[in-house]
């Protein structure tokens, strides 16, 4: 029946299909693409981990600020002690709030703290600056005062503050994996 052979032709052109993606994907990835694990060796040879841990992070001034300095610190060095630094990073950050809903009062209802930050990643030894680069993060809170409660405004400070947090953290982790992709190439 006709439906027998054209079962055959489509389990033949499946197969052939198959094999050609199969084929494609080695020779992808014998080709020399240029892909390599972010955290393995540098081109160097230098482990990553070693190359973040001798990354020093400048002050950055403002409460979210100091924020996403720690956060950064502690993303590029574990925790642990860092290394003698071989790279300076300069970060200049802003931080804008606008505001979500608005009641008919033309009350707020939410704010979301945007945190944009330009950074210069500075080699110590000649003062050249090596990598430029941009970030940014957003983290929303709902505002407790618009709903008309006595006493919100620990709660709207305290979720400002928060939202200050989960961006500065969002942040951290952007600029560190940025940071991450150049000096594991650079290194």
């Amino acid at each position: 029946m006709w439906w027998r052979e054209l079962s055959k032709n489509t389990g033949r052109l499946l197969r052939g299909a198959a094999a050609v993606a199969f084929a494609g994907l080695l020779s992808f990835g014998a080709g020399g693409c240029g892909f390599h694990p972010l955290y393995g060796p540098t081109a160097s040879g230098a482990r990553l981990d070693d190359v973040m841990k001798a990354v020093e992070v400048t002050t950055i001034p403002s409460r979210p600020g100091q924020r996403l300095r720690n956060e950064l610190i502690f993303g590029t060095t574990g925790g642990g002690g860092g290394l003698p630094p071989v790279y300076r990073l300069d970060v200049a950050l802003r931080e804008t709030t606008r505001n979500t809903l608005v009641t008919n009062q033309g009350l707020p209802t939410g704010q979301v703290v945007q945190l944009d930050a330009e950074y210069r990643l500075v080699r110590i030894k000649d003062n050249a600056v090596v990598y430029k680069g941009y970030g940014t993060a957003e983290a929303s809170y709902d505002l407790v005062g618009a709903t008309g409660l006595a006493g919100s405004t620990y709660g709207d400070t305290r979720a400002a503050i928060d939202a200050e947090n989960r961006a500065a953290r969002s942040l951290a982790d952007t600029v560190k994996t940025q940071l991450a992709a150049y000096l594991s190439h650079a290194a």
